[in-house]
């Protein structure tokens, strides 16, 4: 959940000022402080408490010497967020540097080893460990690559590391186990880094070592190197987002101009439509359908049980990623289990796709090319959605539930559903063609506390990804819920004081919704109504309503009425002064 860059330049000049602009493309992976090493005769290390522009502020890292370095932003996991426990972390003579992704479970015991040998701690992070280890190993007569590896060897948990030290000038060593790592190969230098935005304005040409695999840099060029350390030879896969696909271009922030990308992303999804035929085609019968998943893709999740079940007659489960150990041992042969992810690095999905593959076929679908989920699982689809750097999910999920929608269409040879998602981009450019006027809606709602959200059917999905929606940016209490259980326990809840936000699409569940809708006026909440143009019923039971194209049945609900609810969260935002982008105490990759 930390972002790491590292970089050598072929010329001999600074490269602060590029690790630093690297390092600024990840901060969605962690705000809570940045640091840079440079090597220049000795390593420099700057660091400091708080988000890149603030610390800079401070510090000035584009001022420092040296032709190679490393940088991290640090979302917290072990150790509070403090100067002391920001990285990179140095070994107690200053002569090893490191930037870790992941978290060590056994660092406290190694910790203890080091200190009855004599090494001295500055910080209350896991990571300082390791950058005594290498030295320590290295000491024992280990060259710089040897000591990263054996150092591997000795932890446990998730890492990504990128190491350097003073003993071995114009070097980077770099590995990985359960977390994120590329290398990249550009005109100015040499790359590594925990995710390609870092890296996009300087290398496109990207490979991604697999666990185990060391990666070293120097100014000629890169080497993988196996467990052995014999160098392995690998093709580079180049990545064709471009630079500009990872930045604001204009708007205030990522989010919004995610929003706004997303019937590109569903229409670009959909021409993975041939990719799709040949999967089934492969799979062939099976006779159970399982869903892992965590947060917004296990929302997508939903919809596909209903999907697959009510068109191919398929049995499905939708389990949470954390909680599959209580699953797995149903899965057999003759299941499916279908990972959803939008990294790709998931370290729950990741864990539960190991399981699964002992025993059932699996197919990943995710969003980053040549992740680690793409190489584990027997099948995968990529979706179409580009770079999405803000941390809630916006334009993935769409492109997630388009990819969800071609496998169950296709699945059930249902050329009516697939005509229908062929038009599904024109529905949401028509939402997000009228968001200033769902902007003066939410300034309505920025008064709350808390919120529900209502839906039956493909709606119920809706629902739970429109509450998530507020209360993971806005920090407002929301709560989505199948509009039937409202008697059964939150229409207690229910006053003159809650907004209630009802998904109202025309289809076979609009009347019983529309029951629920009543119960909750009756009780006097706000009503906020997502409903079809023309919709007159449910505009004269609400106090507003945001209207959606007619042709969008229940069915296709979940791909268009999930756009409003999108930015009715997103104005709440900034109406309130966050900033929707990095919402507090979370963070875009959970790698731990």
């Amino acid at each position: 959940m930390c972002g790491i860059v590292g970089c050598i330049l072929k010329e001999k000049k600074d490269a602060a000022p590029v690790l630093f602009e690297c390092i600024q493309n990840l901060e969605y992976r962690g705000y809570d402080s940045i640091g840079l090493a440079t090597y220049d005769n000795r390593i420099n290390v700057k660091k400091g408490k708080g988000d890149i522009k603030k610390v800079n502020r401070e510090q000035n890292f584009k001022n420092m010497s040296g032709s190679y370095g490393i940088a991290h932003t640090r979302w917290a996991s072990t150790g509070k967020p403090t100067p002391e426990n920001a990285h990179p972390h140095l070994d107690d003579t200053n002569t090893v540097a490191v930037v870790h992704n992941g978290t060590l479970e056994n660092h406290s015991e190694i910790r203890d080893e080091l200190i009855k040998e004599g090494h001295e701690f500055i910080s209350t992070t896991d990571t300082e460990v390791i950058p005594h280890m290498i030295k320590k190993f290295m000491d024992e007569g280990l060259n710089l690559e040897d000591a990263v590896r054996k150092c591997g060897e000795k932890i446990e948990g998730s890492y990504a590391i990128v190491a350097m030290s003073k003993d071995e000038p114009g070097k980077l060593v770099a590995t990985r186990k359960d977390s994120p790592l590329i290398v990249a190969f550009g005109k100015e230098g040499y790359f590594v880094a925990s995710d390609t935005p870092a890296v996009l304005d300087y290398a496109r040409d990207v490979i991604r070592p697999k666990e185990g695999e060391i990666a070293i840099l120097t100014k000629e060029g890169i080497e993988i190197h196996d467990e052995n350390g014999k160098e392995i030879k690998k093709v580079p896969q180049h990545i064709d987002w471009s630079p500009e696909m990872a930045k604001k271009e204009g708007f205030d922030h990522f989010m919004i101009k995610e929003i706004t990308e997303q019937s590109a992303a569903v229409k670009n999804t959909l021409g993975q439509r041939a990719n799709i035929e040949k999967i089934i085609k492969s799979i062939g019968d099976v006779k159970r359908i399982c869903f892992v998943a965590c947060g917004t893709s296990y929302h997508a999740s939903i919809t596909g049980k209903y999907l697959i079940e009510s068109l191919a007659g398929i049995a499905c489960d939708v389990v949470i990623a954390s909680e599959f150990k209580y699953t797995a041992k149903t899965w057999d042969e003759d299941t499916l289990v279908i990972f959803i992810s939008q990294s790709g690095e998931t370290f729950d999905s990741r864990m539960a796709l190991k399981e699964a593959r002992k025993t059932s076929k699996t197919l990943a679908i995710v969003n980053v090319a040549g992740s680690a989920m793409t190489e584990e699982a027997e099948y995968f689809i990529q979706t179409q959605a580009g770079p999405e750097i803000g941390v809630a999910a916006t334009k993935t999920y769409l492109a997630q539930l388009t990819a969800i929608y071609l496998f169950a269409a296709l699945m059930a040879k249902d050329e009516k559903l697939i005509r229908e998602l062929y038009k599904v981009p024109k529905y949401i450019d028509e939402v997000v063609n009228e968001r200033e006027s769902i902007k003066e809606i939410s300034k309505r709602y920025d008064f709350a506390k808390n919120a529900f959200y209502l839906g039956r059917g493909f709606s119920y999905p809706i629902a739970l990804e429109g509450a998530l929606k507020l209360k993971e940016i806005t920090y407002i209490h929301a709560e989505g819920y199948a509009a039937g259980e409202l008697k059964h326990g939150p229409l207690a809840l229910i006053d003159e004081k809650v907004p209630v936000i009802v998904v109202i699409p025309p289809g076979d569940d609009y009347s019983k919704t529309m029951v629920n809708l009543e119960e909750v006026k009756a009780r006097g909440a706000i009503i906020l109504s997502v409903c079809a143009k023309g919709d007159k019923k449910t505009a004269e039971n609400s106090k507003e309503v945001i209207e959606i194209n007619a042709e969008v049945g229940d069915i296709i609900a979940p791909l268009v009425y999930a756009v409003p609810l999108q930015l009715i969260s997103y104005y709440v935002t900034c109406d309130k002064g966050y900033n929707p982008d990095k919402p507090r105490n979370l963070a875009k990759v959970i790698t731990v």
